[in-house]
């Protein structure tokens, strides 16, 4: 996929520059370096908000010169540092997420376009897809539903997962919406993607072969890093005094949505397989979690 370089960005990059040498002056010396060192430099500046300084740095320049990591890499000999360089690692080092800056996030096969209105993706929610894929080893879901669908992650990653599916994801937001259409035409999967405004599965009838849900799970008054509680939407972090709102709503709902020999694939925080697995099994449904590759309990798996 070719690096997104949206409208907004190249319009707040040209009126930046127009009074960057005041405002910013290592501009100057950033652009004289070579790709190399002005890598090196931006890695030991990010090094104090980042855990992961050098991958920061250089997705930062490979968006301000509009090509993709890889080029990056492969021609940093043949490439000057453009201007713009110096002002996103200036918004990285406020604490601003990498995806809000380069408005792109890879997850799963798929690329995503994301803004601040949605919930960024994160590999650890790929542990779902991994769950369904090793459900349906010897078939395929024909029919997905996406839970809280946000700009499409989950929904889309299953779709290209398994080409002759049908999904449907479900969205309160009308931003989402937008981010999820824009989304789906450009992975080519508009015909198979339908998206409606709705509180969960309220008014959804019918069952599904794979529902997939990433519902928000923290706790009101959990601290979190700025990145994340600064610039990310609350409304799909926040769920109650325990982190359990949304999941005590959903119970409720996925016993009747799930198709015979179908499941469900349920994110939940690090501490929440206990509780999130009584509220399924409450229900009557069969229940059993699944780590990520950090090993901490991080999808519960529903079956009738």
């Amino acid at each position: 996929m070719k690096p997104h370089v949206s409208p907004s960005w190249t319009a707040w990059r040209d009126a930046a520059l127009r009074q960057a040498t005041s405002v910013f002056p290592a501009i100057a010396e950033m652009t004289n370096m070579g790709v190399a060192p002005a890598l090196r430099e931006a890695t030991g500046r990010l090094a104090s908000i980042s855990a992961t300084p050098r991958l920061d740095a250089e997705l930062l320049l490979a968006h301000a010169l509009e090509i993709d990591r890889n080029e990056l890499l492969m021609r940093q000999r043949d490439l000057s540092v453009p201007p713009a360089f110096e002002l996103l690692l200036q918004r990285r080092l406020t604490g601003e997420p990498i995806a809000y800056i380069t408005g792109v996030r890879d997850f799963w096969t798929i690329s995503l376009h994301v803004t601040p209105d949605v919930l960024i993706p994160r590999p650890d929610s790929e542990t779902l897809i991994e769950a369904a894929v090793e459900h349906f080893k010897n078939t395929a879901p024909a029919t997905i539903l996406d839970l809280g669908t946000g700009p499409g992650t989950l929904l889309l990653a299953a779709l290209a997962e398994w080409p002759e599916a049908q999904g449907l994801g479900i969205d309160e937001s009308e931003r989402a919406q937008a981010y999820f259409a824009t989304n789906a035409r450009e992975l080519g999967m508009y015909e198979r993607a339908r998206f409606h405004l709705g509180d969960w599965a309220a008014g959804i009838e019918g069952q599904f072969d794979l529902i997939l849900c990433n519902p928000p799970y923290i706790a009101a008054d959990e601290q979190l890093p700025v990145e994340v509680r600064d610039h990310e939407p609350s409304g799909a972090l926040f769920a109650g005094a325990d982190g359990l709102d949304d999941y005590r709503t959903l119970a409720t709902q996925l016993s009747r949505l799930i198709a015979p020999g179908g499941m469900a694939a349920i994110e939940i925080g690090a501490t929440q397989a206990t509780a999130v697995s009584a509220l399924l099994t409450a229900q009557g449904l069969t229940v059993a979690v699944r780590r990520d590759l950090a090993g901490r309990e991080r999808c519960v798996i529903a079956t009738p």
